[in-house]
């Protein structure tokens, strides 16, 4: 064989070393890739039911409802739509009603979502990443003081309760 075959023979055969490999790599992550989803998306049916992401959004002021089992109840909105939620668990101790929240789980045929897993954040400026994203890309998302989400129709938004921890703080918790 000329070196120059060699050389070429070589070249190939790790081509498709690294082809593989990519490959491999590809199937794993395809199972563990969560993809973020808002209420707007989940309501115009581009999700199918029994589809794993994140739903992030505002907790819906008086949609907060809390059961002798421990299950617990709320809407999650962007000021579009509004997705209702089935949580399992403790919540985070900064989880409030008109706060930003991330919730991680499956949607249900009957459109509920079932979280199991919940993210707050408690300044009243909060906007996940990707919820702002959403509200940006549907024409919704006006510019604030804070970089926050439009003001509510009718209303001004909620100020911090006296005593709240320092805003950025992150509470999770996570039920499996």
């Amino acid at each position: 064989m000329t070196r120059r075959r060699r050389r070429s023979v070589l070249i190939l055969v790790c081509g498709a070393v690294l082809a593989a490999a990519l490959g491999l790599v590809l199937t794993a992550m395809r199972d563990t890739i969560v993809f973020f989803r808002s209420p707007t998306e989940v309501a115009s049916q581009k999700v199918v039911p029994g589809t794993r992401f994140r739903l992030g959004g505002l907790v819906e002021a008086g949609s907060l409802k809390r059961e002798a089992d421990g299950h617990v109840e709320f809407a999650v909105t962007d000021t579009g739509s509004t997705v209702a939620v089935r949580y399992r668990g403790l919540l985070p101790d900064l989880f409030r009603e008109g706060q930003g929240v991330v919730t991680e789980g499956v949607l249900q045929a009957d459109g509920t979502f079932r979280a199991d897993t919940v993210l707050a954040k408690h300044d009243e400026t909060y906007m996940p990443r990707e919820v702002a994203d959403a509200l940006k890309a549907q024409g919704r998302w006006q510019e604030g003081g804070a970089g926050g989400p439009a003001k509510p129709a009718g209303g001004k938004p909620q100020q911090a309760q006296a005593g709240e921890d320092q805003p950025g703080s992150v509470s999770r918790t996570a039920v499996k």
